[in-house]
C-alpha cells in the first residue's frame, strides 16, 4: 500500500484541482524564466595578414669557402665565412608581430646540427663525412630545421658557417655544397 502526501506533485483523490493549478502555473512561468535567462552574442573582429619579409630581395646567398681546403684541416673552426644577409622586412611594431629567422635544410649523417653536403664530382666519399655547421656569431649553433627570433630586423644577428667533418673520418679532394633555406617570417 502506498500513501500519498499532500505535497507530492503526483495526482491524488484529495487534491486533483492543486496538481491541475500547479501544473498550470508552472506551465505560464517556466517558459519566461528560461527566455529571460537567453541573450544573443555577436563576435567581430578583423583579419589582418603579416606584412611581407624578404631575405636578400629573395636572391641566393653564396657562402664561398674557396678552392684550397685542406681535407686534413676541417676541423669546425678553420675557413669559417661571415653569412652575408639582409633583411628587408616592414615594421610590425603597432601588430605586435613577431619576427622569427628559420634555416630549412637536411642534417648530416653524423651530425644532427649539421647540414649534410651533397659531393660536385663523381667520387660520392664525402656526402657522409662532411657538413656545414651555421651558427650565431656568439657562438650559439642555428640548427637545421630551427628558428629563433628577431628582436630588430635592421639588425638581424651575424651567422658564421664553417666546414665540419665527422670525426675520425678522412675526407678525399673534390668539391661540395649544400643548400639550405634561410626565411624571415612573422608570426
Amino acid at each position: 500500500m502506498s500513501i500519498l502526501h499532500e505535497h507530492s506533485l503526483t495526482p491524488s483523490r484529495k487534491s486533483p484541482f492543486r496538481f491541475a493549478l500547479l501544473v498550470g502555473l508552472l506551465s505560464l512561468v517556466a517558459p519566461s524564466v528560461f527566455a529571460e535567462g537567453e541573450k544573443n552574442m555577436s563576435f567581430k573582429g578583423t583579419l589582418i595578414a603579416p606584412p611581407p619579409c624578404k631575405v636578400d630581395g629573395s636572391q641566393t646567398i653564396e657562402v664561398n669557402f674557396g678552392d684550397r681546403l685542406g681535407v686534413n684541416k676541417i676541423d669546425g673552426v678553420a675557413y669559417a665565412k661571415p653569412l652575408e644577409y639582409r633583411l628587408e622586412c616592414e615594421d610590425t611594431s603597432p601588430h605586435g608581430w613577431k619576427l622569427t629567422l628559420s634555416l630549412a635544410g637536411t642534417a648530416a649523417p653524423f651530425d644532427g646540427d649539421v647540414f649534410r653536403t651533397s659531393s660536385l664530382g663523381t667520387d660520392k666519399a664525402n656526402e657522409n663525412n662532411l657538413g656545414v655547421r651555421i651558427y650565431q656569431a656568439n657562438g650559439t649553433v642555428f640548427k637545421p630545421n630551427s628558428q629563433l627570433d628577431i628582436t630588430d630586423a635592421q639588425n638581424p644577428p651575424q651567422l658564421m658557417a664553417v666546414p665540419v667533418k665527422r670525426s675520425g673520418s678522412t675526407l678525399v679532394e673534390g668539391g661540395f655544397e649544400t643548400l639550405v633555406t634561410l626565411q624571415a617570417d612573422y608570426q
